[in-house]
């Protein structure tokens, strides 16, 4: 079966080579990503996954479309996927010292149309931060484009005093529930 990646991004890339897959194609879902009014981080994760693989599905009939969509979250408040320094500095320091999860959620589309959802969260504590320790974070730019302003695979995981769930859903592509879906399909993993 042909698989299709509906993102452009690196890190699903690798992420997915670790579980011996390259898929076929990738090919990024354009879409609306604003948030609904008063939505909750978990059910707007699951909803990106889904609009991300259907609306690659239609380019490439026959084919699986493998969608996800990463959201860092504190209680009900979805923190954004950072574009600017300040707003880094803000998330990191809302981040700094507590507890935050982060929901993966991962959509499946075959061939036949079907799609499957999987979600993953983890929990994840971050030490209290400086700032000193935030201003060297975002001098290196590690924070650009994504969601909560940091990357765990990068310098922010030595923040990291607890985690509980899925690292790899924390970087972007939950391995265990996309496994899981890929095997549900029939789809030979390496």
């Amino acid at each position: 079966m042909r698989l299709v990646l509906a993102s452009a991004s690196p890190r699903r890339l690798e992420l997915l080579a670790r579980i011996g897959i390259e898929p076929a194609e990738i090919d990024p879902a354009d879409i609306d990503e604003t948030p609904g009014r008063a939505e909750l981080p978990r059910d707007y994760a699951l909803r990106m996954a889904a609009e991300k693989a259907a609306a690659v599905a239609p380019r490439h009939a026959g084919a699986l479309i493998l969608a996800a969509d990463t959201v860092v979250a504190v209680g009900r408040r979805i923190l954004p996927k950072t574009e600017t320094e300040d707003e880094a500095r803000q998330c990191l320091a809302l981040l700094s010292g507590r507890r935050h999860r982060v929901h993966s959620a991962v959509t499946l589309v075959d061939g036949d149309g079907t799609a499957r959802h999987k979600l993953s969260t983890t929990i994840v504590t971050f030490k209290r931060l400086t700032e000193t320790e935030i201003a060297a974070y975002l001098a290196k730019g590690e924070w650009q484009g994504k969601a909560g302003g940091y990357a765990i695979q990068g310098f922010a995981e030595a923040w990291v005093r607890f985690l509980s769930g899925g690292h790899s859903g924390v970087i972007g592509l939950p391995l265990y529930e996309t496994r899981t879906l890929l095997e549900s399909t029939g789809y030979r993993l390496g």
